[in-house]
């Protein structure tokens, strides 16, 4: 390649097809966010009416966790098989309709038991609808870094990946500000309804849109030929297990088993932290809500930004995503004072700190799967870290049921959600210190 057609490779003026796509990567995790958030927000309201006490509520997210893991893990290999266009649309229309179904629960009566056991049908039915949104929510992150590692050079994909991921933070942003409305006026089965139709209009724009980059009808040859710079992957064949034997798939794995779960807290418990510390109702709880999916936003992007930017300025791939996630990790560590500062929106600050400084550290995270592995493993990657990070949730939505039921505190679990991104980067770092590509040597099943 000749030195000024690698100048036009470099120059924005390639075309912005890629980040059309990445723009539809984050509406769909918006809505993959909002369809989840619906519960968390609704949980002081739905506890009081139906009934629940804190055991019964982690058994609901349990549902969830159990099945998004094993949705994950099954996605990421479905959609390696079938491609991105037509897996992600058959994970977006599976989970809409899985979002709806939680509607059904209105005809549950109140106070009705499931067979001759002590436990709420409202449970059953809603653990039933959590657990089939688990499933097809599982394909969504899969997919999309899939397409990400597609659609984008090595250099810009932690940039892409912490946009997509900003869609998480809007969604669980968007849901405090329509779930409240849609309750108070139409009842809280509209607010599952309405939030899970969303997901139709999705599929109709990206059944029109979406192609791979040599079939897109809208794609200049210098943006193709911009987003094939990297040096070609190798043409191989493994088996989901055989993939297990890599240290790579492992410092993924463990990274998303220990700091996903942190995530799931702060989606699922947030919106009761600030009823019960700080009596807020339904209403009252928008605000902050609001405040620290904003600043998750920020982390997220940002997160993403500076990883791509010191790898522009010259740095190693391995020394700028670990730097980055160092910094994020510590940016954590003052989450530990959330439940014991009296006042309304230190706290808020300080949660929103750390769930930004997640989103910062999960899009480095994510982005090292693109990084050592080849394009046509990567979802399947995911997919396994994806997996282990529902496993990790299912443990802490049991921790947190059982501590708050039996303690009554939040303390607990906030230190918790403040050590653990420290220990996750070191045991990250000794399992791939210098972020070594896969080498595939011997004969693959």
């Amino acid at each position: 390649m000749n030195e000024p057609t690698e100048r036009g490779l470099t120059a924005a003026s390639v075309g912005w097809t890629r980040w059309g796509i990445c723009a539809l990567l984050f509406f769909a995790t918006t809505l993959n966010y909002i369809d989840r958030q619906v519960i968390g927000i609704l949980k002081p309201a739905l506890a009081d009416k139906l009934g629940w006490n804190e055991i019964d509520y982690s058994n609901i997210v349990f549902a969830f966790q159990i099945a998004y893991a094993i949705g994950y893990a099954g996605a990421g290999r479905l959609i390696d098989r079938l491609g991105v266009r037509l897996g992600y649309a058959l994970a977006v229309l599976f989970w809409s309709l899985a979002a709806i179904a939680h509607a059904l629960n209105w005809y549950i009566p109140v106070g009705a038991k499931f067979w001759m056991t002590a436990i709420p049908a409202t449970v059953l039915g809603f653990s039933a609808a959590r657990f089939a949104l688990g499933l097809a929510e599982g394909g969504n992150f899969p997919a999309a870094v899939k397409s990400v590692s597609e659609w984008f050079p090595k250099k810009e994909r932690a940039l892409a990946t912490g946009i997509f991921n900003a869609g998480s933070n809007v969604g669980a942003l968007a849901a405090p500000l329509l779930v409240p409305w849609l309750t108070i006026k139409f009842g809280w089965p509209m607010a599952f309804i309405a939030t899970g139709a969303l997901g139709f209009a999705w599929l109709v724009v990206w059944q029109i849109f979406y192609r791979s980059p040599e079939k897109h009808p809208r794609i200049s040859q210098s943006e193709l030929a911009y987003i094939r710079s990297d040096p070609p992957d190798p043409v191989i064949k493994v088996s989901w297990l055989a993939l297990l034997r890599y240290r790579q798939v492992w410092a993924v794995l463990i990274g998303m088993l220990l700091s996903a779960p942190i995530w799931w807290f702060y989606l699922y418990w947030i919106p009761d932290f600030l009823h019960k510390r700080h009596g807020l109702n339904l209403i009252q709880m928008g605000p902050p809500l609001v405040i620290i999916y904003l600043m998750t936003d920020i982390g997220s992007i940002g997160g993403g930004w500076l990883s791509s930017s010191l790898i522009k300025r010259g740095w190693t791939i391995n020394a700028a995503r670990k730097t980055t996630m160092l910094v994020c990790a510590l940016c954590v560590v003052p989450v530990f004072m959330a439940s014991t500062v009296s006042h309304l929106w230190v706290a808020t600050l300080l949660i929103g700190l750390a769930a930004s400084a997640h989103q910062g550290f999960s899009a480095n995270l994510y982005t090292l799967v693109s990084d050592t592995a080849p394009r046509q493993l990567v979802s399947s990657i995911v997919g396994i870290g994806g997996m282990a990070g529902a496993i990790g949730g299912m443990f802490i939505a049991k921790l947190a049921g059982y501590i708050l039921e039996w303690t009554g505190e939040y303390r607990i679990l906030f230190i918790i959600a403040a050590s653990v991104y420290l220990v996750n980067l070191l045991i990250i770092h000794l399992i791939n210190p210098s972020l070594k590509p896969m080498e595939f040597d011997v004969p693959q099943a």
